[in-house]
């Protein structure tokens, strides 16, 4: 692993497990085993190294995003659920808590003081939502979705239960366990009679 990998890798620990603001240069640099200067030579500023590590998790969800597309539009919006389950149990499993969405960390942070990173997870939330509309519309030219569920909102109402069942989830000490469930049951509830889940 390369220094500028190790780096973005230790923050995206640091922020998930305590937060963007309380994670100053000094951890970082401790945390990656790495000296001022190495780190000021990869990152100008630490907004730009919160921009990297949102991509390195953005890499990551679409890869997984991948990997639950099928040749059946139910079943790959139900994975969508599952691989985004299977993420916050593997954060819970690795940190002993639910420790969060790292897009929605730090959108719930830094919303109102850091325009330019708050463009950059507004990005990464457009790009999530224009995926799953894909998925969405896929569905609905397949005959998969109840006649009266609109692709586009559904995909906006996935992203958005995303987001609130792993905040409730963070806040409640709820298991990350209940994520993928609650995900099905809103997919499911679109799904028309018949199709299968």
């Amino acid at each position: 692993m390369d220094t500028r990998d190790r780096i973005v890798r230790s923050a995206a620990r640091l922020f998930l497990t305590r937060s963007y603001r309380s994670v100053g240069i000094a951890d970082l640099c401790t945390a990656a085993d790495v000296r001022k200067g190495s780190f000021y030579h990869y990152f100008p500023s630490k907004t730009d190294l919160a921009k990297a590590v949102v991509d390195l998790h953005a890499e990551q969800l679409r890869r997984r995003l991948d990997d639950a597309r099928t040749d059946d539009p139910a079943a790959t919006l139900l994975a969508v659920a599952d691989a985004v389950g299977e993420i916050h149990d593997g954060f819970e499993r690795r940190f002993g808590r639910v420790v969060g969405c790292p897009f929605g960390n730090l959108a719930a942070e830094l919303s109102t003081t850091d325009d330019e990173l708050r463009a950059h997870v507004a990005g990464v939330f457009a790009g999530w939502e224009t995926t799953m509309a894909r998925a969405c519309h896929d569905a609905a030219d397949r005959g998969v979705l109840r006649a009266d569920v609109d692709p586009d909102g559904l995909a906006h109402m996935i992203l958005a239960q995303i987001q609130g069942l792993i905040l409730l989830a963070k806040v409640s000490d709820a298991p990350a366990a209940g994520i993928a469930p609650g995900l099905r049951a809103l997919i499911t509830a679109t799904l028309r009679e018949g199709a299968p889940t």
